[in-house]
């Protein structure tokens, strides 16, 4: 299939990208990603590698859209939910506005 990443025309196959990545260990996700066989690669990672060009050359859009036409699942990774943070002053300030019985 004919792709174009960074204004390059391409041609991949699902099966020369699995060839391509194999033997490559997967960096640290931190965003969008491509599941190649069992491993999750960055989108940014999967088209360097696939493409051989620079990573400042491409978007990760130009990435993702390859990969999906090829038939490869892509997905963001979901934002880590944060608690939100307990007031360390509040308790106490309240309890020191009351008035004391005797």
């Amino acid at each position: 299939m004919r792709c174009v990443i960074a204004r390059f025309p391409f041609d991949l196959t699902k099966s020369g990208v699995v060839q391509s990545m194999k033997g490559v260990t997967p960096e640290l996700v931190t965003g969008e990603f491509v599941i190649i066989g069992r491993r999750h690669y960055p989108a940014k990672q999967a088209g360097q590698v696939v493409t051989r060009q620079d990573r400042r050359g491409f978007s990760t859009g130009e990435v993702l859209r390859a990969m999906t036409q090829l038939g490869f699942t892509c997905r963001t990774r979901p934002a880590a939910a944060s608690a939100p943070l307990a007031d360390p002053y509040g308790p106490a300030s309240t309890s020191s506005a009351l008035p004391l019985s005797a």
